[in-house]
Protein backbone atom coordinates (compact mmCIF):
# COMPACT_ATOMS: atom_id res chain seq x y z
CA UNK A 1 0.00 0.00 0.00
CA UNK A 2 1.51 3.69 -0.90
CA UNK A 3 2.26 5.43 2.05
CA UNK A 4 0.26 8.37 1.04
CA UNK A 5 -3.01 6.55 1.24
CA UNK A 6 -5.21 6.99 4.14
CA UNK A 7 -6.15 4.73 6.44
CA UNK A 8 -9.29 3.66 4.76
CA UNK A 9 -7.29 0.38 2.81
CA UNK A 10 -6.63 0.66 -0.82
CA UNK A 11 -9.10 1.89 -3.21
CA UNK A 12 -12.38 -0.58 -4.00
CA UNK A 13 -12.37 -2.02 -7.63
CA UNK A 14 -16.05 -0.71 -7.83
CA UNK A 15 -16.58 2.63 -5.69
CA UNK A 16 -16.71 5.84 -7.44
CA UNK A 17 -18.71 8.63 -5.95
CA UNK A 18 -18.32 11.59 -3.88
CA UNK A 19 -17.59 10.53 -1.16
CA UNK A 20 -13.96 8.35 -2.80
CA UNK A 21 -13.57 11.35 -4.60
CA UNK A 22 -13.80 13.93 -1.84
CA UNK A 23 -10.98 11.37 0.12
CA UNK A 24 -8.63 11.10 -3.08
CA UNK A 25 -9.24 14.96 -3.19
CA UNK A 26 -7.33 15.34 0.27
CA UNK A 27 -4.52 12.84 -0.85
CA UNK A 28 -4.08 14.46 -3.88
CA UNK A 29 -4.67 18.53 -3.04
CA UNK A 30 -0.63 18.96 -1.70
CA UNK A 31 0.40 18.01 -5.13
CA UNK A 32 -1.98 19.81 -7.74
CA UNK A 33 -3.03 23.01 -8.48
CA UNK A 34 -5.90 24.85 -7.45
CA UNK A 35 -6.69 26.08 -11.32
CA UNK A 36 -9.22 29.77 -11.62
CA UNK A 37 -12.32 29.11 -12.45
CA UNK A 38 -13.42 33.08 -14.28
CA UNK A 39 -16.63 34.19 -15.28
CA UNK A 40 -17.30 36.04 -18.43
CA UNK A 41 -19.92 37.55 -20.81
CA UNK A 42 -20.58 35.47 -23.92
CA UNK A 43 -21.31 38.54 -25.75
CA UNK A 44 -17.09 39.34 -25.36
CA UNK A 45 -16.94 36.41 -28.30
CA UNK A 46 -19.37 37.66 -29.87
CA UNK A 47 -22.39 35.40 -28.62
CA UNK A 48 -25.80 36.19 -27.23
CA UNK A 49 -25.07 37.85 -23.45
CA UNK A 50 -24.99 35.25 -20.84
CA UNK A 51 -22.27 34.23 -18.59
CA UNK A 52 -19.82 31.74 -19.27
CA UNK A 53 -17.22 29.93 -16.21
CA UNK A 54 -14.41 28.80 -17.85
CA UNK A 55 -12.52 26.54 -15.61
CA UNK A 56 -8.87 26.83 -16.70
CA UNK A 57 -7.36 23.27 -16.08
CA UNK A 58 -4.58 24.23 -19.07
CA UNK A 59 -2.78 25.87 -16.19
CA UNK A 60 -2.44 22.47 -13.97
CA UNK A 61 1.10 20.77 -13.39
CA UNK A 62 2.18 19.32 -16.75
CA UNK A 63 -0.44 21.69 -18.81
CA UNK A 64 -3.90 19.64 -18.78
CA UNK A 65 -6.32 18.07 -16.05
CA UNK A 66 -4.39 14.71 -16.26
CA UNK A 67 -2.43 15.50 -13.73
CA UNK A 68 -4.67 14.82 -10.99
CA UNK A 69 -5.44 11.28 -11.94
CA UNK A 70 -2.12 10.74 -12.46
CA UNK A 71 -1.18 11.95 -8.80
CA UNK A 72 -4.12 9.46 -7.63
CA UNK A 73 -2.83 6.88 -9.10
CA UNK A 74 0.94 7.01 -7.69
CA UNK A 75 -0.27 8.47 -4.29
CA UNK A 76 -2.45 5.47 -3.58
CA UNK A 77 -1.37 1.98 -5.12
CA UNK A 78 1.81 0.28 -4.46
CA UNK A 79 4.53 1.10 -6.83
CA UNK A 80 6.94 -1.62 -7.59
CA UNK A 81 10.68 -1.57 -8.28
CA UNK A 82 9.94 -1.30 -11.47
CA UNK A 83 8.23 2.05 -11.48
CA UNK A 84 5.46 2.99 -13.73
CA UNK A 85 4.27 2.37 -17.19
CA UNK A 86 1.59 4.80 -19.52
CA UNK A 87 0.54 4.70 -23.09
CA UNK A 88 -0.66 8.14 -23.98
CA UNK A 89 -1.66 10.73 -26.76
CA UNK A 90 0.38 13.36 -24.67
CA UNK A 91 -1.16 14.51 -22.00
CA UNK A 92 -1.44 11.43 -19.61
CA UNK A 93 2.07 10.72 -20.22
CA UNK A 94 3.06 14.20 -19.49
CA UNK A 95 1.24 14.01 -16.31
CA UNK A 96 2.85 10.71 -15.49
CA UNK A 97 6.05 11.59 -16.34
CA UNK A 98 5.55 15.07 -14.12
CA UNK A 99 4.23 13.24 -11.27
CA UNK A 100 6.92 9.70 -11.51
CA UNK A 101 9.80 12.93 -11.20
CA UNK A 102 7.96 14.80 -8.13
CA UNK A 103 7.91 11.48 -6.16
CA UNK A 104 10.91 9.84 -7.38
CA UNK A 105 9.17 6.68 -8.88
CA UNK A 106 10.85 5.70 -12.27
CA UNK A 107 8.31 5.99 -15.98
CA UNK A 108 8.38 4.61 -19.23
CA UNK A 109 5.89 6.57 -21.31
CA UNK A 110 4.63 5.07 -24.85
CA UNK A 111 3.44 7.75 -26.98
CA UNK A 112 2.10 7.65 -31.42
CA UNK A 113 3.63 8.99 -33.45
CA UNK A 114 0.55 11.76 -34.01
CA UNK A 115 1.56 13.13 -30.43
CA UNK A 116 1.82 16.57 -30.70
CA UNK A 117 6.01 18.09 -30.40
CA UNK A 118 4.94 20.24 -27.36
CA UNK A 119 3.60 17.21 -25.36
CA UNK A 120 6.40 15.04 -26.62
CA UNK A 121 8.99 17.33 -25.47
CA UNK A 122 7.30 18.05 -22.12
CA UNK A 123 7.39 14.13 -21.41
CA UNK A 124 10.98 14.57 -22.34
CA UNK A 125 11.68 17.29 -19.79
CA UNK A 126 10.00 15.63 -16.96
CA UNK A 127 12.71 13.15 -17.21
CA UNK A 128 10.48 9.59 -18.35
CA UNK A 129 12.03 7.12 -21.01
CA UNK A 130 9.36 7.66 -23.79
CA UNK A 131 9.20 5.60 -26.81
CA UNK A 132 7.18 6.94 -29.80
CA UNK A 133 5.93 4.53 -32.05
CA UNK A 134 2.60 3.50 -33.90
CA UNK A 135 0.16 6.01 -35.62
CA UNK A 136 -2.92 6.01 -32.75
CA UNK A 137 -3.09 5.37 -29.18
CA UNK A 138 -4.22 2.27 -29.34
CA UNK A 139 -0.83 1.36 -30.63
CA UNK A 140 0.62 2.91 -27.66
CA UNK A 141 -1.05 0.91 -25.24
CA UNK A 142 -0.61 -2.03 -26.65
CA UNK A 143 3.38 -0.88 -25.88
CA UNK A 144 3.00 -0.22 -23.00
CA UNK A 145 1.20 -3.18 -21.85
CA UNK A 146 3.63 -5.71 -23.57
CA UNK A 147 6.39 -3.33 -21.20
CA UNK A 148 4.47 -3.84 -18.33
CA UNK A 149 4.21 -7.77 -19.08
CA UNK A 150 7.87 -8.01 -19.43
CA UNK A 151 8.73 -5.71 -17.15
CA UNK A 152 6.52 -5.61 -13.96
CA UNK A 153 5.65 -2.42 -13.66
CA UNK A 154 2.75 -0.51 -12.73
CA UNK A 155 0.21 0.30 -15.66
CA UNK A 156 -1.73 3.69 -15.32
CA UNK A 157 -4.35 3.56 -17.60
CA UNK A 158 -4.75 7.42 -19.45
CA UNK A 159 -8.86 6.86 -18.05
CA UNK A 160 -10.36 3.45 -17.81
CA UNK A 161 -8.69 3.14 -14.20
CA UNK A 162 -10.55 3.74 -10.96
CA UNK A 163 -7.78 5.86 -9.43
CA UNK A 164 -7.45 7.36 -12.27
CA UNK A 165 -11.68 8.80 -12.83
CA UNK A 166 -11.14 9.49 -8.95
CA UNK A 167 -8.74 11.69 -9.38
CA UNK A 168 -10.19 13.70 -12.82
CA UNK A 169 -13.27 14.17 -10.12
CA UNK A 170 -11.43 16.35 -7.97
CA UNK A 171 -11.81 18.39 -10.78
CA UNK A 172 -15.66 18.61 -9.86
CA UNK A 173 -15.44 19.01 -6.83
CA UNK A 174 -13.07 21.93 -7.00
CA UNK A 175 -15.83 23.74 -9.23
CA UNK A 176 -18.60 23.30 -7.52
CA UNK A 177 -16.52 24.85 -4.71
CA UNK A 178 -15.93 27.82 -6.84
CA UNK A 179 -19.14 28.25 -8.61
CA UNK A 180 -21.93 25.91 -6.29
CA UNK A 181 -24.56 27.30 -8.61
CA UNK A 182 -23.82 26.39 -12.22
CA UNK A 183 -26.50 24.41 -13.74
CA UNK A 184 -24.92 22.88 -17.32
CA UNK A 185 -20.91 21.87 -17.23
CA UNK A 186 -19.47 21.12 -20.89
CA UNK A 187 -16.99 18.75 -20.44
CA UNK A 188 -14.28 17.38 -23.35
CA UNK A 189 -14.30 13.54 -24.02
CA UNK A 190 -11.70 11.02 -24.93
CA UNK A 191 -11.86 7.80 -23.33
CA UNK A 192 -14.21 9.79 -21.10
CA UNK A 193 -12.26 9.35 -17.75
CA UNK A 194 -12.53 13.50 -16.53
CA UNK A 195 -16.03 13.44 -17.85
CA UNK A 196 -16.85 10.17 -15.75
CA UNK A 197 -15.15 11.79 -13.10
CA UNK A 198 -17.20 15.31 -13.22
CA UNK A 199 -20.28 13.70 -13.56
CA UNK A 200 -20.03 10.96 -10.46
CA UNK A 201 -19.26 13.73 -8.18
CA UNK A 202 -22.56 15.79 -9.53
CA UNK A 203 -24.50 12.87 -9.35
CA UNK A 204 -26.91 14.32 -11.85
CA UNK A 205 -27.62 17.09 -9.48
CA UNK A 206 -26.07 19.37 -12.61
CA UNK A 207 -26.37 18.80 -16.40
CA UNK A 208 -23.25 17.46 -17.75
CA UNK A 209 -23.17 17.01 -21.26
CA UNK A 210 -20.07 15.67 -23.06
CA UNK A 211 -18.43 17.34 -26.13
CA UNK A 212 -16.49 15.40 -29.11
CA UNK A 213 -15.02 15.80 -32.60
CA UNK A 214 -17.37 14.62 -35.31
CA UNK A 215 -14.31 12.27 -35.98
CA UNK A 216 -14.05 11.19 -32.98
CA UNK A 217 -17.35 10.02 -31.42
CA UNK A 218 -16.42 7.64 -28.40
CA UNK A 219 -19.32 8.40 -26.18
CA UNK A 220 -21.85 9.09 -28.69
CA UNK A 221 -21.02 6.09 -30.45
CA UNK A 222 -21.45 4.09 -27.26
CA UNK A 223 -24.29 5.58 -25.20
CA UNK A 224 -26.25 4.76 -28.95
CA UNK A 225 -25.05 1.59 -29.49
CA UNK A 226 -25.75 0.69 -25.33
CA UNK A 227 -22.37 -0.21 -24.70
CA UNK A 228 -18.82 1.03 -25.32
CA UNK A 229 -17.88 0.21 -29.33
CA UNK A 230 -14.80 1.42 -31.60
CA UNK A 231 -15.28 4.46 -33.03
CA UNK A 232 -13.41 6.76 -35.68
CA UNK A 233 -10.22 8.04 -34.41
CA UNK A 234 -9.25 11.18 -36.38
CA UNK A 235 -9.23 14.80 -36.60
CA UNK A 236 -7.15 17.88 -35.29
CA UNK A 237 -7.80 16.77 -31.38
CA UNK A 238 -6.96 12.87 -31.57
CA UNK A 239 -3.62 13.31 -29.89
CA UNK A 240 -6.04 13.71 -27.02
CA UNK A 241 -9.66 13.05 -27.69
CA UNK A 242 -9.42 10.27 -30.13
CA UNK A 243 -9.14 6.13 -28.35
CA UNK A 244 -10.91 3.73 -30.22
CA UNK A 245 -13.43 3.22 -27.39
CA UNK A 246 -14.55 4.63 -24.24
CA UNK A 247 -13.56 3.18 -21.31
CA UNK A 248 -15.45 0.56 -19.36
CA UNK A 249 -15.20 2.15 -16.28
CA UNK A 250 -16.72 5.11 -18.04
CA UNK A 251 -19.42 4.04 -19.59
CA UNK A 252 -22.06 3.30 -16.59
CA UNK A 253 -21.31 6.46 -15.11
CA UNK A 254 -22.19 8.62 -18.08
CA UNK A 255 -24.96 6.22 -19.38
CA UNK A 256 -26.69 7.26 -15.60
CA UNK A 257 -25.18 10.67 -15.48
CA UNK A 258 -24.10 12.06 -18.73
CA UNK A 259 -27.02 14.09 -20.11
CA UNK A 260 -25.62 13.95 -23.67
CA UNK A 261 -23.12 14.63 -26.14
CA UNK A 262 -22.69 17.25 -29.20
CA UNK A 263 -20.33 16.63 -31.71
CA UNK A 264 -18.06 19.55 -33.20
CA UNK A 265 -16.26 20.00 -36.49
CA UNK A 266 -12.85 20.69 -36.33
CA UNK A 267 -13.14 23.76 -37.98
CA UNK A 268 -14.97 24.70 -34.88
CA UNK A 269 -12.87 23.50 -32.81
CA UNK A 270 -9.35 25.74 -34.73
CA UNK A 271 -12.16 28.57 -33.99
CA UNK A 272 -12.64 28.09 -30.46
CA UNK A 273 -9.14 27.90 -30.42
CA UNK A 274 -8.57 31.10 -31.61
CA UNK A 275 -11.48 33.06 -29.99
CA UNK A 276 -10.20 32.04 -26.37
CA UNK A 277 -6.73 33.65 -27.33
CA UNK A 278 -8.02 36.49 -29.30
CA UNK A 279 -10.66 37.70 -26.37
CA UNK A 280 -9.11 35.91 -23.17
CA UNK A 281 -5.21 36.03 -24.23
CA UNK A 282 -6.14 31.93 -23.36
CA UNK A 283 -3.77 29.04 -25.17
CA UNK A 284 -5.71 26.09 -25.42
CA UNK A 285 -4.83 22.70 -27.11
CA UNK A 286 -7.65 21.58 -29.61
CA UNK A 287 -8.53 19.14 -27.11
CA UNK A 288 -8.63 21.73 -24.39
CA UNK A 289 -11.20 24.48 -26.85
CA UNK A 290 -13.11 21.71 -27.72
CA UNK A 291 -15.76 22.17 -24.99
CA UNK A 292 -15.82 25.57 -25.96
CA UNK A 293 -16.20 25.12 -29.52
CA UNK A 294 -19.78 23.74 -28.57
CA UNK A 295 -20.63 26.95 -27.84
CA UNK A 296 -18.81 29.17 -29.81
CA UNK A 297 -20.13 27.22 -32.89
CA UNK A 298 -23.73 26.77 -31.90
CA UNK A 299 -24.08 23.64 -31.50
CA UNK A 300 -25.17 24.16 -27.84
CA UNK A 301 -27.45 26.58 -27.34
CA UNK A 302 -28.51 27.74 -23.76
CA UNK A 303 -31.10 28.48 -22.36
CA UNK A 304 -31.94 32.27 -21.19
CA UNK A 305 -30.32 32.65 -17.96
CA UNK A 306 -28.58 29.37 -17.69
CA UNK A 307 -25.54 29.07 -15.98
CA UNK A 308 -22.60 27.64 -18.33
CA UNK A 309 -19.49 26.22 -17.49
CA UNK A 310 -16.72 24.87 -19.72
CA UNK A 311 -13.25 23.06 -19.17
CA UNK A 312 -10.73 24.03 -20.84
CA UNK A 313 -8.67 20.53 -20.20
CA UNK A 314 -5.45 21.18 -21.62
CA UNK A 315 -2.57 23.81 -22.95
CA UNK A 316 0.04 21.64 -24.54
CA UNK A 317 0.58 23.14 -27.89
CA UNK A 318 3.21 24.94 -30.05
CA UNK A 319 0.14 27.52 -31.87
CA UNK A 320 1.76 30.09 -29.89
CA UNK A 321 5.53 30.34 -29.74
CA UNK A 322 6.21 33.59 -29.46
CA UNK A 323 8.59 33.60 -31.90
CA UNK A 324 10.58 30.64 -31.22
Amino acid sequence: MSRYLPATEELSEQTIDRARIAEIELVVRPFIRRTPLIELDAAEFGLDSFRIALKLEQLQHSGSFKARGAFANLLTRKIPRAGVVAASGGNHGAAVAYAARKLGVPAKIFVPSISSPAKVQRIRDYGADLVVGGERYADALAASEAWAEQSGAMPIHAYDQVETILGQGTLGMEMEAQAPALEVLLVPVGGGGLIAGIAAWYGGATRVIGVEPEAAPTLANALQAGRPVDAPAGGIAADSLAPRRVGERVFPIARRFVERVVLVTDEAIRAAQQALWDHVRIVAEPGGATAFAALSSGRYRPDRNERISVVVSGGNTTAVDFGR
